[in-house]
C-alpha cells in the first residue's frame, strides 16, 4: 500500500516538534575533576575511633582547661619543654607559675599550662599523644569539638558526669535552624530532636579541679573493643586523699584568676578569648580587642611537622624570594654589623678569623696535621709579635712533648729486647719438645727407642725374680754431696 505525502509530511513535522532523546551534545559538561590537593584536604586524618580513643583522657576537663589543652597540644615541642619545667618546679602553680614563664619563648597557651602541674604530668607521659591530639585539631576542628560532645554524652549517660561541689555540668539545646525563606510550600521540616551541648565550669570560677578518671569504665561499654583508650594515672602528689565522685577523682585545686583566658565555642566549633584575662596574665604579648578568636601561630611549632597536607599548606613557613630567605635565617644590617664589629676586635686581638667556607677549613685543618698550624682555629696571627712569640712557645711545648714520647716509647722497645735477651737458652727447646720433636734426628730416636726398651727388660726382671723366690739386691743410693752446704 502506498503512503501518500503528505502523510509522511505530516510525521515528519510532528517528529521535530516532539521532545525527542537527549543527546550527548545537549548534556552541559561536567565539572572539572578536583585536584589531588583538594581531594586530600577532604579525607579526614583521623577516624572516629582514633578520636574518641585520644580524646577520653580530657573530654571531661572544664571547658576553659580543654581549651588551653587543645591550643597547647598544637605546640608539642614547646609542652614537653613546659614538662620538664614543671618537674622542676613541683611546688609552682596558678597564676604565679604562669608568670615565672614569662620569659620562655613559648605560646602563651603553653606557659598558662604550667598552672595546673597535674594537667602537665599527664601529657609527659605519652608526647606522641599530645602531638596527634594538636595534628586533629589543625585538621579537623569541627570532628575534635564534635567528638568531646560524644563522649561527654556517654559519660553522662554512664551515670559518671553529674555537678558536684568542684563542677557544674549543665545540658544546653541548640536553637532550631531557621527555616528556609522560600516561598515555596513544599519545604520539609525535620521531626528530630535538636542537639544538645553539655558544658562544664568551675564551680568557683576562681578555683579550678582538674578531675581524673578511667576513660576504658567512665564512658560506660567502650564502643570500639579493640582501640581501647590510654589510661594515664595522676600524680599522687597532686590528688592526696582525692575525693571520688561517680568515677571522677578531684584533688587539689588550683587557685587561678587569668590563667585560662579560652573558652570553648561549640556553636562554631573553635576558641574564644577573654582579651582582658589574656592581657593581664600576658604581660610581655598583649592582643587588641579583635583578636579574641584563637589562631595557631606557626612560628611557635618549632619545626615539628605538620600531619596532613593541608595544614602544612595553612601553616608551613612559605618564604618566597631572597629577602625573606635572609630575613628568615637572621641575616640583617644590625647582625653584620656586631658580626664587623666581632671580627674587627679579632684583628686587634691578634686573634686569626674563623674559617668562614668549608674550603677554608679544609685548610686549616690540614695544616693543623702537618704541624704548620696548632690547629686552634682562634690561632693569633704572625703579625703580632706577641703572638708570633706565644705560638713558638706552643709550637716548642709541643716538639718537647713529641720527643718525650718518642723516647719513652724507644726506652719501652729496648727493656723489651733485654726481656728477651734474659730468658733462659733451654726455653725454645721446651716450646719445641711436643710430638714431633727428633723426627728430623734418626740416631736421636734409635738411642731414644734403646732406652725405651732397656728400661722395659728392667721393668719385667723384678716380678721374674720374686716368682722364682729369689732375694732382690736394690743399689745402694749414692752419698749426698755437700752436707748441706757452707755455713
Amino acid at each position: 500500500m502506498r503512503i501518500p505525502f503528505t502523510a509522511v509530511l505530516l510525521v515528519i513535522l510532528y517528529l521535530n516538534a516532539a521532545p525527542g532523546p537527549v543527546l550527548a551534545e545537549d548534556v552541559p559538561a561536567p565539572d572539572p575533576a578536583p585536584q589531588a590537593d583538594t581531594v586530600a584536604a577532604k579525607d579526614p586524618v583521623f577516624t572516629q575511633e582514633q578520636l574518641d580513643q585520644m580524646l577520653a583522657p580530657i573530654a571531661l576537663y572544664p571547658d576553659a582547661l580543654l581549651a588551653q589543652v587543645l591550643m597547647a597540644s598544637t605546640y608539642p615541642g614547646q609542652v614537653s619543654e613546659a614538662v620538664t619545667w614543671s618537674k622542676a618546679n613541683p611546688k609552682a602553680t596558678g597564676d604565679d607559675a604562669v608568670k615565672k614563664v614569662g620569659n620562655q619563648p613559648w605560646d602563651p597557651s603553653v606557659q598558662a599550662l604550667v598552672a595546673f602541674p597535674q594537667v602537665l604530668a599527664t601529657l609527659g607521659q605519652d608526647p606522641v599523644w599530645v602531638q596527634r591530639l594538636g595534628d586533629a585539631f589543625l585538621a579537623q576542628p569541627d570532628d575534635v569539638m564534635g567528638g568531646v560532645q560524644r563522649l561527654r554524652h556517654q559519660a553522662q549517660a554512664a551515670g559518671n558526669l553529674q555537678s558536684n561541689q568542684y563542677q557544674n555540668v549543665t545540658v544546653q539545646t541548640a536553637p532550631a535552624p531557621a527555616p528556609a525563606s522560600s516561598g515555596s510550600s513544599t519545604q520539609v521540616v525535620t521531626a528530630s530532636s535538636p542537639p544538645t551541648t553539655i558544658i562544664i565550669e568551675p564551680a568557683d570560677p576562681q578555683v579550678v579541679y582538674v578531675p581524673s578518671y578511667n576513660p576504658t569504665t567512665t564512658y560506660g561499654t567502650w564502643a570500639y573493643p579493640a582501640s581501647p583508650p590510654a589510661y594515664y594515672p595522676p600524680p599522687p602528689m597532686y590528688y592526696p586523699g582525692s575525693a571520688l565522685v561517680a568515677g571522677l577523682a578531684f584533688g587539689t585545686g588550683v587557685a587561678i584568676v587569668a590563667s585560662l583566658w579560652g573558652d570553648c565555642d561549640w556553636g562554631n566549633n573553635d576558641i574564644d578569648i577573654d582579651v582582658n584575662r589574656y592581657n593581664n596574665i600576658n604581660a610581655n604579648n598583649r592582643i587588641t580587642n579583635n583578636q579574641n578568636k584563637w589562631q595557631h601561630n606557626a612560628a611557635n611549632r618549632d619545626g615539628v611537622p605538620y600531619r596532613d597536607s593541608r595544614s602544612r599548606q595553612q601553616y608551613g613557613r612559605q618564604l618566597d624570594g631572597a629577602t625573606q630567605r635572609t630575613a628568615f635565617r637572621g641575616d640583617d644590617a644590625q647582625r653584620a654589623q656586631a658580626r664587623d664589629k666581632a671580627r674587627a676586635s679579632m684583628d686587634r686581638a691578634g686573634i686569626e678569623r674563623p674559617a668562614t667556607s668549608n674550603r677554608q677549613a679544609r685548610q686549616q685543618m690540614r695544616e693543623a696535621q702537618t704541624g704548620n698550624s696548632i690547629g686552634n682555629r682562634m690561632q693569633p696571627r704572625s703579625d703580632n709579635p706577641r703572638a708570633t712569640e706565644r705560638r713558638q712557645e706552643t709550637r716548642n711545648t709541643q716538639v718537647r712533648q713529641h720527643n718525650n714520647q718518642v723516647n719513652q716509647r724507644r726506652q719501652g722497645e729496648g727493656q723489651g729486647r733485654q726481656l728477651a735477651q734474659n730468658r733462659p737458652s733451654n726455653t725454645a727447646g721446651r716450646a719445641r719438645n711436643n710430638a714431633f720433636d727428633g723426627v728430623r734426628s734418626p740416631s736421636r730416636t734409635s738411642a731414644q727407642a734403646s732406652r725405651g726398651r732397656t728400661s722395659q727388660s728392667f721393668a719385667q726382671r723384678p716380678s721374674a725374680s720374686r716368682a722364682a723366690g729369689h732375694q732382690i739386691s736394690r743399689p745402694s743410693a749414692p752419698a749426698r754431696r755437700g752436707g748441706g752446704g757452707r755455713r
